[in-house]
């Protein structure tokens, strides 16, 4: 990533340097997921779709550690995988809206605070911006190379109420909760970094 793009990286000091964490990452671009790999304080293991995992980007994505979904339905053997990277005292990546979008944690699904409640991870926030505003002229997929791209660290937070519930209130509770600090997060990193 700093070979090709100018990384700048605010806040990493944030991530826990010990213990589980599930990074809730903003998803405007391909590259954000790539991007939060190689400049995180900590190894990362992301939810990937199993569309990715094709040719030799398979085992690559294995031998770093992703993690395979299947998005078309409830995916247990990701969910566990997902789980036992908690448990194992790992940092989880997640983009929290499920799919490349507008990357304004706009429309958040439920996997994020599952994960959180049931593992007691703390989430921090991450936002990447900068790589979905502007096009390379050669690559159009990625932005122009060399130009910046920053990646934001928030606080750490506990998604949960404490009760470590889990029950369907509990989740919808702890997803308003997340996505009230997540969209908080993204406004200052806005302020901060001028995109």
């Amino acid at each position: 990533m700093y070979g090709l793009w100018k990384p700048r990286v605010l806040g990493a000091w944030r991530v826990p340097s010990a213990g589980p964490v599930i990074l809730a990452v903003n998803h405007a671009h391909g590259l954000d997921g790539p991007m939060l790999m190689g400049t995180a304080p900590r190894p990362v293991h992301f939810l990937i779709k199993k569309e990715a995992f094709v040719g030799p980007l398979d085992p690559f994505l294995r031998g770093i550690g992703q993690l395979k979904v299947d998005r078309s339905g409830t995916d247990r053997k990701a969910v566990t995988d997902a789980l036992a990277v908690l448990a194992n005292d790992g940092v989880l990546g997640i983009f929290p809206e499920g799919t490349r979008g507008e990357g304004d944690f706009a429309s958040l699904r439920a996997g994020l605070a599952y994960f959180a409640v049931r593992s007691g991870a703390p989430v921090v926030p991450v936002a990447v911006l900068g790589s979905a505003e502007r096009r390379s002229r050669a690559i159009k997929a990625v932005p122009p190379l060399r130009s910046r791209v920053d990646v934001v660290f928030g606080d750490a937070f506990a998604a949960g109420d404490g009760s470590g519930r889990r029950t369907r209130t509990a989740l919808d509770a702890a997803t308003t909760r997340i996505q009230e600090r997540l969209t908080a997060h993204l406004a200052q990193a806005r302020r901060l970094t001028g995109h």
